[in-house]
């Protein structure tokens, strides 16, 4: 068996586990080996609704926010780096400076976040490097600056996102096509697939004959956003994964921006257990609008869910597909 960079580093003394207390291990993902920790004293911190119930699965105590004090804190690095910056202040403040681990990949960021702790007044012991990544042990500094609360955005049209949310920094393009595609008069009850921040929800909802909107997330952190920005008594907020989402009943219209990225690789499987989840989700006289990029295969999945697919509106990159006719017996998640 291939030992992890976490049980490497703990074998080979890089830090030594105390005798007592709880450990924050913040943004494990659902295929983190944490075999090296004693899980009965592990606090996992994930709010990506997949992995988080995947470490509840696994036996994990598993929160989406730490509170209280901690003896230790591991820090598995996501890809954004003011996230990470974030997530290491925060660990800095449970751990009363430190010990926190820092676990990633170099393509994670791993080598600048470390010279990033050095130049924070961080005490930085021994570094493993293994299989493409990196592990280190820091202590102390000042990282008063990297907090998530400093690091808030405030978009146009009063918008608020945080970092490591999809399309933080701005609203994104396609969904500013399939906005600008949806009719004005959408009425009924209304979902939202992976409805991030808010952005297209706010766009549904300014039609008055809309008597619900659902925005459904898999992000915590993203879904909180949206409770700011959609303010609305006509919303209603769910976070759940959106391909295993299970409405009260049939929506009459789904919108979605369907993500087609898992981790770092294109995942359009991702993209097709969406497309799966709409034709479940959908009365039989309801509509479903999608955006997606033009070089993205879901053609077959349409005309698999679909009997009526129409390509509405798009641009030299996106492309909006209005989806009718559901077919009965759509294929469940995870079908090809």
């Amino acid at each position: 068996m291939t030992l992890s960079r976490l049980s490497l580093a703990l074998a080979d003394g890089l830090f030594a586990l105390p005798e007592g207390g709880r450990i924050a291990v913040y943004r494990p993902r659902a295929d983190t080996d944490l075999s090296a920790l004693p899980a009965e004293r592990i606090e996992a911190v994930q709010g990506f609704r997949p992995d988080h119930d995947a470490l509840v699965r696994a036996g994990y105590r598993t929160v989406t926010e730490a509170s209280g004090e901690y003896a230790l804190a591991v820090v598995v690095l996501p890809r954004s780096k003011a996230e990470a910056h974030g997530l290491i202040a925060r660990a800095m403040q449970v751990t009363r400076g430190g010990p926190v681990v820092v676990d990633g990949q170099k393509t994670d960021g791993v080598d600048s976040i470390l010279k990033d702790c050095r130049k924070h007044g961080a005490t930085v012991g021994a570094v493993l490097a293994k299989a493409h990544g990196k592990i280190f042990v820091a202590t102390g500094g000042d990282f008063s600056d990297w907090h998530a609360g400093r690091n808030e955005t405030v978009l146009p049209d009063g918008f608020v996102t945080v970092p490591g949310i999809f399309s933080a920094d701005g609203v994104d393009r396609g969904s500013a096509i399939l906005a600008g595609a949806l009719p004005r008069d959408l009425s009924g009850r209304v979902a939202d697939l992976g409805a991030g921040w808010g952005y297209l929800a706010r766009h549904v909802l300014s039609s008055p004959k809309v008597t619900e909107c659902h925005l459904i997330e898999a992000e915590h952190a993203a879904l909180d956003c949206a409770r700011r920005n959609v303010t609305d008594p006509r919303a209603r907020f769910h976070w759940a994964d959106a391909t295993k989402f299970e409405p009260e009943s049939p929506f009459d219209v789904v919108i979605m921006n369907p993500p087609f990225h898992s981790a770092r690789a294109a995942d359009p499987a991702l993209g097709r257990a969406f497309i799966q989840a709409a034709a479940r989700m959908i009365r039989p006289s309801g509509t479903v609008w999608l955006v997606a990029n033009r070089h993205l295969p879901y053609e077959a999945a349409l005309r698999d869910a679909f009997h009526e697919v129409t390509e509405a509106a798009g641009d030299a990159s996106f492309k909006v597909y209005r989806l009718s006719k559901p077919n009965r017996k759509p294929a469940r998640p995870g079908a090809n």
